[in-house]
C-alpha cells in the first residue's frame, strides 16, 4: 500500500469511527442554536398571537368603518332616489306613499283654507274698520256742521221750501176729525188725546146722537157717557172733562164755543193745542198745531231744537207766514202720520227727501220704504169716516155696532 492510499485510510477511519475536531464544534454549535430555537419558540408565538389579534382587531374596526360609510352612502343614496323623478312615482305607488301624500295634501288644503279664512276676516274687519271710521268722520262733520248756527233767514227759506213741496202732495190735507160744528170739534179734539182721530171718528156718531149741544152733554149720566166714549181711552177723565167743559159753556158763554185762546185754555181738558185745532178749523183762525207728530218732524227738519209745544209754536210761527200756520200744521200732521213715522221713517218714499236734513233715518230702499207707507199713500182707508170731496182715499169703516146705535138714536 502507498503512502498515500494508507493516509487516506487513517483519515477515512477516523472519520467513521469519531468525528473530527472540527465537526464537533459544528454539532455543538448546532445543537446551541437548536435549543435557543426552541427556547424562542414560544415567545415568538405569544408575540405572533398578539400580532395576530392586534391585526384582527384592526381588520374588525376597519370593516365597521366600511359598514358604516357603507350605510351612509346606502341613505345618501335613498335621499337622492327619493329626489327624482323615477323614485317619486315609485313611492306615489307605494300604497304608504300614497296615504302619506293624502294626509299632506289635506293638511295643505286645510292650511290653504284657514289662511284664506284668516285673510277674508282681516279683509273684513279691515273694511268694518274703514265703514266705522268713514262713518265716524260722517258723523264727525255733522256736529262740526251743526255747531254752526243756521241763519234765522235760511230757516225760513228751509221751511217755506218744505211748505211748498208738502203743499203739492197733501192739496187734500185737512183736520182728520169729523165733525159738523164747533162744538162737535171742540169735543173731538179733547177725545183724541192718547188715541187716533180714526177711533175717535168711529165713537163720536154715537156720542153726538145722544148728546148734541153743550147743554144735552152738561145733564149727562156720567156712567153712560163714560161707556159711550170708552173705546177711546182714558174714558174717566175724559168725561170728566166733557162734563166740564159743556157745563162752563152752557153757564159762561151761552152754550156757544169762545173763539179766542185766551178764553177756550179756560175751559177743563182744554190746552193751547186743542185751542188751535178750534180756531183754525171751526173759526179760520191761523194757528200752529203742535202736536206729537209736528213736534218730531221739525225737529227732524231742523227748523228747531225745542221739546215744550209752547216753544216748539213760537219758534215756527217766526218762519212762516201766519196765513200758512193753519195749513202747514195739517201737512206736517199728515206727512208724519203716512210717510215720516217715529220709529221707521219712509225715507225711500218721500216726497221732499232732498229738502231733509235728516234723510237716511228710515229706510231708503223704495221697495221697502212703500210698503211702510199708511192711509191713503198706503192703499187703506183714511180716518175720517167723512172725508172731504177731494180726498183721494176710501173713507174710515164705522166701528163695528156703533153705527147702528147711532142711526137708531137720531
Amino acid at each position: 500500500m502507498s503512502e498515500h492510499q494508507a493516509a487516506r485510510s487513517t483519515t477515512t477511519g477516523r472519520t467513521a469511527k469519531e468525528p473530527a475536531p472540527g465537526a464537533t464544534a459544528a454539532r455543538t454549535a448546532g445543537s446551541k442554536k437548536a435549543a435557543a430555537a426552541k427556547k424562542a419558540t414560544p415567545e415568538k408565538a405569544a408575540a405572533k398571537r398578539a400580532a395576530t389579534q392586534t391585526a384582527s382587531t384592526k381588520s374588525a374596526a376597519t370593516k365597521k368603518a366600511a359598514t358604516a360609510k357603507k350605510a351612509t352612502a346606502e341613505k345618501s343614496t335613498e335621499k337622492t332616489a327619493e329626489k327624482t323623478p323615477a323614485a317619486k312615482a315609485a313611492a306615489e305607488k307605494s300604497p304608504a306613499t300614497k296615504t302619506t301624500a293624502a294626509k299632506t295634501t289635506a293638511k295643505k288644503a286645510t292650511a290653504k283654507k284657514t289662511t284664506a279664512k284668516k285673510t277674508a276676516a282681516k279683509k273684513a274687519a279691515g273694511t268694518k274698520t274703514a265703514a266705522t271710521k268713514t262713518a265716524a268722520k260722517k258723523t264727525a262733520a255733522k256736529q262740526a256742521a251743526g255747531t254752526k248756527p243756521e241763519s234765522q233767514e235760511s230757516k225760513a227759506e228751509r221751511a217755506a221750501r218744505i211748505n211748498d213741496a208738502l203743499a203739492e202732495v197733501y192739496y187734500y190735507a185737512h183736520p182728520e176729525l169729523d165733525f159738523e160744528n164747533p162744538f162737535e170739534l171742540l169735543v173731538a179734539t179733547v177725545l183724541s188725546a192718547q188715541t187716533t182721530d180714526l177711533r175717535v171718528n168711529q165713537t163720536t156718531p154715537a156720542l153726538f146722537a145722544k148728546y148734541p149741544t153743550p147743554e144735552d152733554m152738561a145733564a149727562a149720566d156720567p156712567e153712560e157717557l163714560e161707556e159711550l166714549i170708552r173705546p177711546t181711552g182714558f174714558f174717566r177723565s175724559k168725561a170728566k172733562s166733557l162734563l166740564g167743559l159743556s157745563a162752563a159753556l152752557r153757564d159762561d158763554f151761552g152754550g156757544t164755543v169762545p173763539g179766542t185762546v185766551e178764553e177756550l185754555v179756560k175751559l177743563p181738558g182744554v190746552g193751547r193745542k186743542t185751542a188751535f185745532v178750534v180756531l183754525g178749523n171751526a173759526f179760520g183762525v191761523p194757528g200752529l198745531t203742535v202736536d206729537t207728530h209736528f213736534g218730531r218732524l221739525v225737529r227732524r227738519w231742523k227748523l228747531t231744537e225745542q221739546t215744550d209745544a209752547v216753544k216748539v209754536e213760537q219758534e215756527i210761527d217766526d218762519l212762516l207766514p201766519e196765513s200758512e200756520w193753519t195749513m202747514f200744521s195739517h201737512r206736517t200732521i199728515f206727512h208724519g202720520r203716512r210717510i215720516c213715522h217715529s220709529r221707521k221713517p219712509a225715507c225711500g218714499a218721500c216726497p221732499i227727501a232732498e229738502l231733509c236734513p235728516s234723510y237716511g233715518e228710515g229706510e231708503t230702499d223704495p221697495e221697502k220704504a212703500k210698503k211702510l207707507l199708511k192711509y191713503e199713500m198706503g192703499g187703506q182707508p183714511g180716518q175720517r169716516l167723512k172725508p172731504p170731496a177731494d180726498y183721494p182715499g176710501r173713507p174710515a169703516p164705522p166701528l163695528p155696532g156703533r153705527d147702528q146705535a147711532a142711526g137708531a138714536a137720531r
